[in-house]
């Protein structure tokens, strides 16, 4: 549980929680759901030694999605008791900032940053980084929680008032307006597609009550509360 003392959005919650990455109904379960859609949006490896940086990684959550995909999976975060779950499912940690990121230029075939973006005060940073690692015709594939009241209303408010776990886990001034991230990844040289994705609302009514089973995330028309990028870097 979240100490009273932490602010919104204090890395440390990640500390608090380090024993629900994996445990099934935990708080945490959305993540899973998001990591399961989010590897949908990968293609397997193009070349042999092909490298998947995930940027947020946490728990290694994105791990069993993409296995037998042929990537070498690398797993940046700064919470080391996430970086070792990570590592107990496969993956390379590394524990570094993602505004300041150890990986030469053009180093990725895919970036994936997942539930990552809404966290970071420095945003821009951020996106010129990843897309600073990604080699051309690499691609970036991420989720985030839009910058609207309505966003504030249910995944912020709501969410927490629900599962009182992750009260404080986002700070409402750092949601991520959809048409500047696209524009942010142009700058870089991503043509940034984006789309809605929701829960499935009747099995996330059932998850609410039993805290068993996966839930869907589906696509859906709007991208106001939450939704999906993904684009590929232009030659240079």
């Amino acid at each position: 549980m979240r100490s009273a003392r932490r602010a919104r959005n204090d890395p440390g919650q990640y500390d608090d929680l380090a024993g629900e990455w994996w445990r099934p109904g935990s708080p945490l379960s959305m993540l899973h759901w998001l990591a399961r859609a989010r590897a949908r949006l990968i293609p397997p490896a193009e070349r042999p030694g092909a490298v998947l940086v995930d940027l947020g990684c946490g728990g290694g959550l994105l791990a069993p999605h993409i296995a037998g995909k042929g990537y070498v999976h690398v797993g940046v975060d700064i919470i080391v008791s996430g970086l070792e779950q990570s590592a107990a499912h496969g993956v390379t940690p590394v524990r570094a900032d993602v505004r300041q990121l150890p990986f030469a230029d053009g180093s990725a075939d895919v970036v994936s940053a997942g539930e990552l973006l809404e966290h970071v005060p420095d945003r821009p940073r951020v996106v010129a980084e990843a897309c600073r690692i990604l080699r051309p015709g690499g691609w970036l594939v991420l989720d985030t929680l839009a910058d609207t009241a309505l966003s504030r209303l249910v995944a912020v408010r709501l969410a927490e008032a629900v599962v009182p776990a992750v009260r404080g886990i986002h700070d409402p001034a750092l949601l991520v307006d959809p048409r500047r991230l696209r524009d942010e990844c142009a700058q870089h040289g991503v043509r940034l597609d984006v789309r809605g994705i929701r829960p499935a609302l009747p099995a996330l009514a059932r998850w609410l009550v039993t805290r068993r089973n996966a839930v869907p995330i589906v696509p859906t028309f709007t991208t106001a509360i939450l939704y999906q990028g993904r684009g590929r870097k232009g030659s240079q």
